[in-house]
């Protein structure tokens, strides 16, 4: 399934084979959806998108119908540094050598490793409903412990989330997007049955396990450096979060002026799933800014 009005192709970057819907014409925008989801998530948005930018909607790296390798023994093969230099080289295969991105939880944290490592490739860039990783670890608390267990559990050594998601994919999938929407969070059955299909892959849960244990480690320890060393974003920076969910009880933008020097934002009135919950608000606060020089 893909979003209404764009195509689905194959794209390899080295050995990975990346799912990825595009459409639309004008500057490049690049969407990177998170977990537990798929480019799918975009299809409210994406098609208003399109009538002012090529919109390119990529499944991340062990997600949806990309490719998911076996995770190295440290993860290392997905962390944000090594996705968001694949996905730097599968935009310029595209022919976008520079490209304005919107991105959502997991993929925001792909976003934000991108505009700082290849800060010549992201013009501009909309970070949703997160905080820098090693940023999110230093404020975690008895809430986020619990609304956001999910960061721990995920993050554990030897198979025990594996098995266990493993055992009913679909319930854990399920009750993992219910509880992270808002009051007014709508998740018709076909677009749940979408993300059900993609996450019963056991090579997609071992990726997204991968995934969290390198926020747990490499990625933690990237940012740390990157901190330390007082590397910043250079592009202008929007970032929307929902305010039913657990970031919202967070200083945001304060936290976020210490990664970047134009940094900008507010909340919406919905939970974690910004582009599903809300998307007309959305739409609305990225159209000036994504069009800005």
């Amino acid at each position: 399934m893909t979003i209404p009005g764009f195509s689905l192709n194959r794209i390899k970057v080295g050995d990975i084979s990346y799912n990825v819907s595009s459409g639309g014409n004008g500057p490049a925008l690049l969407l990177l959806h998170g977990y537990p989801q798929t480019h799918y998530c975009w299809r409210l948005v994406a098609p208003e998108l399109a009538r002012q930018f090529t919109v390119i909607c990529p499944d991340l790296k062990g997600y949806g119908d990309t490719d998911a390798p076996p995770p190295a023994a440290d993860s290392s093969n997905y962390s944000k540094r090594v996705i968001a230099a694949e996905l730097v080289q599968l935009m310029a295969s595209l022919g976008h050598q520079e490209f304005r991105l919107i991105g959502h939880d997991r993929g925001a944290r792909v976003g934000y490793r991108m505009a700082l490592d290849h800060p010549g490739r992201v013009k501009r860039m909309v970070m949703l409903d997160i905080l820098p990783t090693s940023e999110q670890w230093d404020v975690v608390d008895r809430h986020f412990a619990v609304k956001t267990y999910h960061w721990g559990f995920l993050a554990r050594e030897g198979g025990l989330p594996e098995h266990m998601i493993g055992l009913d994919p679909d319930y854990y999938l399920n009750y993992t997007i219910r509880s992270w929407a808002g009051s007014k969070g709508q998740f018709p059955d076909d677009v749940l049955e979408e993300y059900r299909r993609c996450f019963r892959r056991p090579a997609t849960i071992k990726a997204a396990c991968a995934d969290y244990r390198a926020a747990l480690g490499i990625d933690d320890a990237i940012d740390r450096a990157d901190r330390k060393q007082g590397r910043r974003i250079s592009c202008p920076v929007l970032i929307l979060w929902g305010e039913q969910y657990s970031i919202a009880t967070n200083p945001i933008l304060n936290i976020w002026q210490r990664w970047a020097d134009d940094v900008r934002g507010k909340a919406i009135n919905c939970g974690h799933f910004l582009a599903e919950e809300a998307p007309d608000q959305m739409l609305d606060a990225v159209r000036e800014f994504l069009r800005e020089e």
